[in-house]
């Protein structure tokens, strides 16, 4: 592994399955303060950038930066749900 290849955490189940998973079972909206909770608590492994580009191909997509949770998911539930992200 060389030092251009940085290790990033990579969650598993995808941070974004976690959180629709938790959004569905409540029947409304995660507050912010929910998916933080979910983000600090669930696990993940490290991995190199490039192995986990290879993992989000073969999911179909990318999973939410944990970095950005927040502000990945609202963004994320904006895009799949018609604007009604926050509601």
């Amino acid at each position: 592994m060389s030092t251009e290849d940085p290790v990033i955490p990579v969650f598993i189940p995808a941070l974004v399955a976690m959180l629709l998973r938790a959004e569905k079972l409540k029947g409304s909206p995660l507050a912010q303060d929910e998916v933080i909770g979910i983000r600090d608590n669930a696990a993940c492994m490290m991995m190199p950038a490039s192995v986990k580009a290879k993992l989000d191909e073969k999911r179909g997509y990318a999973d939410i930066d944990p970095e950005r949770c927040w502000e990945d998911w609202v963004q994320f539930r904006a895009e799949t749900s018609g604007g009604e992200a926050g509601n």
